[in-house]
């Protein structure tokens, strides 16, 4: 049996306009599509000092080479800009090959699995030595090896030994490592100056 629809009250009717009139619309009532507008013009490319990944080019226009790329700098030029942790004058003739190495340590012809633990132990027994500065030789590496079936970063202690001297237990001895000078080594070797030992 369907229900006979209630009708409101005079009271009841002025309460729902009062509450109606306060009311806010859900929605905002959408506005009118707006008028075409003609294509913008194109515009000029960016400044060549402005970095963009994707430059624009138009036919014709020669081609920038003077634009940086991004790659990584060589180990050599990454050691050189790091900051300086040690005394500057003394950083200065130890790049000049002015300071005399106190220990040396000849990685040549090691494996890494044998070269890491003979680093770790000439580090550790050098700053608890006293020692200040030492030469660790790792070598310039192949020129080229053909028999390799894959390719081959040459010099891998070359690359390898900064790293380790970076990483943990090495870290907490190791105050700034720096390319030997052409007397010492040159590019393959690298003066080490430890901390001092606590």
């Amino acid at each position: 049996m369907a229900r006979k629809p209630r009708h409101l009250s005079p009271e009841e009717k002025a309460l729902w306009d009062s509450v109606a009139r306060q009311a806010a619309p859900m929605r905002k009532p959408r506005a009118p599509a707006p008028e075409a507008k003609p294509a913008p013009k194109p515009v000029d490319p960016a400044p060549p000092e402005a970095f963009d990944p994707l430059p624009r080019f138009r036919v014709g226009q020669k081609a920038e080479t003077a634009r940086k790329d991004d790659l990584l700098p060589g180990l050599r030029d990454r050691l050189r800009a790091a900051p300086v942790a040690m005394d500057a004058k003394a950083h200065g003739r130890m790049t000049r090959g002015k300071l005399r190495p106190e220990a040396r340590l000849d990685l040549h012809g090691m494996t890494m699995s044998e070269a890491h633990p003979e680093l770790v132990a000439f580090i550790l027994s050098s700053q608890a030595m006293g020692r200040r500065l030492v030469l660790v030789i790792t070598g310039k590496g192949r020129e080229k090896d053909y028999e390799a079936p894959m390719p081959v970063r040459h010099g891998v202690l070359r690359h390898q030994v900064p790293q380790w001297l970076g990483l943990s237990p090495l870290r907490q001895a190791v105050l700034q490592i720096t390319p030997a000078h052409i007397r010492h080594g040159g590019d393959g070797a690298y003066y080490v100056y430890l901390r001092r030992a606590r």
